[in-house]
């Protein structure tokens, strides 16, 4: 049984930095795809970032392109998303997910697993 386990979040000034991890246990995702999303109080759950399913690429939301960046370090099994620049309008629950079927990646729908989320709030 895969398990995603999201930290790093918290309250961060605008302009400022966080970094967000995804710990997976369980099975290696190495097949597979890992993405972030990311849903504020109110509004529908959105595509932030993910790796292609090759794993050659990545891809970014327009909101966040260029200011955030998805890594990951396989011997450990984990993903990252680096934010920065932040703000007000970055606050929100964000999430991890793997999806281990290609599909459309900016779709909830198509990711299998997810975790259980991080609260990021950009505030002054």
């Amino acid at each position: 049984q895969l398990q995603l386990v999201e930290s790093g979040g918290g309250l961060v000034q605008p302009g400022g930095s966080l970094r967000l991890s995804c710990a997976a246990s369980g099975r290696a995702f190495g097949r597979g795809a890992m993405g972030w999303f990311r849903q504020a109080p109110g509004r529908e759950r959105e595509f932030a970032a993910t790796f292609s399913w090759t794993g050659g690429s990545t891809y970014y939301a327009d909101s966040v392109k260029g200011r955030f960046t998805i890594s990951r370090d396989n011997a450990k099994n984990t993903v990252y998303l680096q934010m920065n620049s932040l703000k007000p309008e970055d606050t929100a629950v964000y999430y991890c997910a793997l999806r281990i079927r290609p599909g459309d990646y900016v779709l909830p729908r198509y990711y299998d697993y997810w975790g259980q989320g991080t609260q990021v709030t950009v505030s002054s």
